[in-house]
């Protein structure tokens, strides 16, 4: 997980239909609203006990620390991890220069996809000098924290990134929960529920302590209820069509699709139109309610 981690940045798209009804659905409409009553509630608990718990006159820096620097903030969401003794919650992005993805994986070979920018090759450099002479003695660990819980939720943008398949598959192998959003999301780890490192923007990050922290898990649980999973296991599905159907829900083309999955775009069509067929559908568009109602993916 030390790849850059992550909000919802806003909420600009409708928000997505439940699976077992039609947003035109009177009763799915209600029970939509119904829940978004619920979050609202929710929302208005927390921002009250947080209110109630916050001493007076505190100095808000004893809550809030900010990090400048791309190593500082790389060591730091390490740190947390490792660190943490029963749960990471952890959202997950694209543009991930803090810690790219394919850096964050065990025995990555080269990967020629990988673009080598400036800002990838200068964050790099960043980390391994930040690195030396530090109080971490031993080599940097990427096999994951077998005391902590993960929950991660990814997005459009993440599953773009180089070697994202890779990186989600071995979280699924380790018995982590992994879950997908189409809205946007901006890096987020939250440690124990009682550390939380957001993203404000690119090469600027914001560690929150308690009480501030409860925004951050409050938050995590509102985007958790609107995920769905990443990869169903029952069925008679394939895994390779079930990756297709969800990076086509997640709205990445056939040729990216092919890119992630190593296979060529016609293939990928082959295996849309064969999965067409299955469900009796004749757009891609019914193909993903069919899915969604059938829990392929």
């Amino acid at each position: 997980m030390s790849s850059d981690l992550g909000i919802p940045l806003r909420q600009t798209a409708a928000p997505a239909a439940s699976p077992s009804a039609h947003p035109a659905d009177p009763a799915g409409l209600h029970a939509h609203l119904a829940a978004l009553q619920g979050d609202l509630r929710r929302a208005d608990a927390s921002l009250s006990r947080l209110l109630s718990d916050w001493p007076p006159g505190q100095d808000g820096d004893a809550y809030v620390t900010v990090l400048e620097e791309r190593a500082e903030q790389a060591r730091r969401i390490y740190e947390l991890e490792y660190g943490a003794r029963t749960s990471l919650w952890v959202f997950q992005s694209g543009a991930n220069t803090v810690a790219p993805v394919p850096t964050t994986l065990p025995d990555t070979p080269d990967t020629p996809d990988t673009p080598d920018t400036p800002e990838t090759s200068e964050t790099s450099d960043a980390v391994a000098q930040e690195a030396e002479g530090s109080p971490l003695e031993e080599p940097m660990r990427k096999d994951g924290n077998p005391h902590a819980a993960y929950r991660v939720v990814v997005d459009r943008a993440f599953l773009y990134e180089p070697a994202a398949l890779r990186a989600l598959d071995l979280r699924l192998e380790r018995g982590h929960q992994v879950r997908v959003v189409d809205q946007p999301l901006v890096k987020l780890v939250v440690a124990d529920g009682e550390r939380a490192l957001v993203q404000l923007e690119p090469g600027r990050s914001m560690e929150l302590r308690p009480p501030l922290v409860l925004l951050a898990t409050e938050l995590f649980e509102a985007v958790w209820r609107r995920s769905r999973p990443y990869l169903r296991e029952d069925g008679d599905l394939s895994s390779t069509d079930r990756r297709i159907l969800q990076l086509m829900l997640s709205g990445l083309t056939d040729a990216a699709t092919a890119h992630q999955l190593g296979m060529s775009p016609r293939t990928v069509q082959r295996r849309v139109r064969a999965l067409m067929d299955t469900a009796a559908v004749s757009s891609r568009m019914q193909l993903g309610w069919y899915a969604m109602r059938n829990n392929w993916v």
